[in-house]
């Protein structure tokens, strides 16, 4: 039982210690991040960096797609009004 504690605690710490996930805006072409921290989930509210506007914005997971090697991440902003999708790297 306490492997299984410390094997549990070791991914948490090193999960959370995890880079920002890299894609591309498939409609602009643009580098998009997803901040590390954010849980990308359908419904859930993440925090991205746009390349293209050089700014954070927070976006609302509409849903997510495994094509391949790549993941597909569709998005509402608010901000812009607009539904974006992601094509994520998949590491």
């Amino acid at each position: 039982m306490r492997m299984f504690a410390v094997a549990a605690f070791a991914v948490a710490f090193v999960g959370s210690n995890a880079l920002a996930w890299d894609g591309v805006d498939s409609s602009t072409g643009g580098a998009v991040e997803i901040e590390k921290g954010n849980l990308v989930r359908r419904g859930e509210t993440i925090e991205i960096y746009d390349s293209s506007s050089g700014s954070y914005r927070d976006v609302d997971v509409e849903s997510i797609q495994r094509y391949g090697n790549s993941v597909e991440v569709e998005v509402y902003d608010s901000e812009s009004g607009e539904y974006r999708t992601f094509e994520m790297e998949d590491d």
